[in-house]
């Protein structure tokens, strides 16, 4: 009867009580389960869990998630670029397929909910699939992304920005990223063939931790993603005047550190009195020559400015620039900007996705908000390729790259689940 009954929400209508009864939910414990597994590759002597992209513990990872995904009657296969790819095929063969996924590569020393979190719900909504004979009209794709911490790899090659340049950086096991490629099992002779056309995937989904507080100090059981931010990093130079710290008057220095000391100020006051849900950020600073009896002669320093607008983005810098002139003109220093390529352009999710996110959340009879994402994803350069959605679930206190996070079983639970009713809504009314 279930069986019958997803095969044909297609073609009828059913109310949403009625859907809400009959649609399947995930396993909370077996999806627990996976998670302490999977924490098991890389652990280290004092219980954390060290997975790098490409390490060692990265391999056995993988290989343990590809056993889940074919348990869940998966299609696996590894592409070119070292994605793991589990297919699931559709009633409908002229459909185009919905992805969902994450990765479950870590930063160094960090924990074990960021991006796995999202990679096991999406195997354990495969697998509750698989449990109760549901048919799906679209083929499924669940995709687990490689190295998504050292730059979104796997997600770039797929969207066509993977560019040859990136494949010579290296990460912090050592290996390039050219290396890492070989190491997982993809071939970077063939990326080429990694990329997807935009419109060749029906949406993709992505779930995952919120990296902040809102969803924990709120008490607040979903979070509707409006967006992934852009991104933009400049290295500011500041140039004085080098000069002997004993002889020179204070009214005749031209001190680049303290012009730049001005400078960090005025980005906080820009970014304070400019009403929005942007961030900027000086986040590293150096000065030359560095001596205590030494006025600094040269400043190196950071700016990030975040925001879901790229227009938003260029006015919070050009506001900035106006601020820096007028620092320099009063500090007889002067400054220079040189671009750094960070993540690009913001990513909004799709409308619709969002509105089937929040009414499956809603059937659930959890509490959700929206929220825009401060950090970059692969449903980022997914964007380029299909609407996307991004469900988050709360992280205690909203912690992220660290040991501390943490996610309760039930949260992620409650992710999963947003994730397969949303699934299922958008297979019944996708073409």
């Amino acid at each position: 009867m279930t069986k019958y009954l997803f095969q044909t929400l297609s073609f009828v209508f059913i109310s949403m009580p009625l859907l809400a009864q009959n649609l399947p939910r995930v396993q909370q414990e077996r999806l627990e389960k996976t998670l302490f597994e999977l924490a098991a590759f890389g652990k280290m002597e004092n219980g954390e869990t060290n997975r790098v992209a490409f390490s060692d513990a990265d391999i056995a990872g993988r290989r343990y998630v590809m056993g889940l995904m074919a348990e869940a009657g998966l299609d696996v296969h590894i592409d070119a670029a070292a994605n793991i790819i589990g297919r699931r095929d559709g009633l409908d063969p002229s459909k185009k397929p919905l992805a969902f996924g994450s990765h479950i590569d870590m930063v160094p020393h960090g924990g074990n909910y960021d991006g796995i979190v999202g990679s096991l719900a999406a195997i354990e909504v495969a697998r509750t699939l698989n449990d109760q004979e549901v048919a799906t009209q679209h083929p499924l794709e669940v995709i687990i992304f490689s190295n998504e911490e050292g730059g979104v790899m796997g997600s770039r090659a797929l969207a066509g920005t993977l560019t040859p340049e990136a494949l010579e950086v290296t990460n912090s096991t050592g290996f390039r990223m050219g290396q890492g490629i070989q190491r997982l099992g993809g071939d970077t002779t063939k990326i080429y063939q990694v990329k997807r056309e935009p419109g060749s995937l029906a949406a993709f989904l992505e779930l995952h931790i919120e990296q902040g507080a809102l969803l924990d100090r709120g008490g607040i059981d979903i979070g509707v993603v409006e967006g992934i931010v852009g991104i933009k990093w400049w290295d500011v130079q500041v140039s004085g005047t080098a000069n002997h710290a004993g002889t020179t008057p204070m009214d005749l220095r031209q001190d680049a550190l303290l012009a730049a000391s001005r400078f960090v100020i005025a980005v906080n006051e820009v970014a304070l009195a400019t009403q929005g849900r942007h961030v900027a950020t000086v986040g590293r600073i150096s000065a030359q020559p560095g001596a205590p009896n030494v006025i600094p002669g040269e400043v190196l320093l950071s700016l990030e400015i975040r925001d879901l607008s790229s227009e938003k983005i260029q006015g919070l810098f050009t506001e900035i620039q106006a601020r820096a002139s007028k620092i320099a003109a009063e500090s007889g220093t002067s400054f220079t900007y040189r671009p750094i390529d960070a993540t690009g352009a913001p990513a909004l999710t799709d409308p619709k996705i969002r509105q089937a996110i929040s009414e499956m959340a809603a059937s659930l009879n959890l509490s959700y908000i929206s929220l825009q994402s401060g950090a970059g994803h692969d449903a980022q350069e997914m964007a380029a390729l299909s609407p996307v959605g991004m469900i988050f679930v709360p992280s205690k206190a909203g912690i992220s790259h660290s040991p501390k996070e943490f996610t309760s079983a039930e949260d992620m639970a409650n992710g999963a689940n947003v994730l397969l009713r949303t699934l299922l809504a958008l297979d019944r009314q996708w073409p």
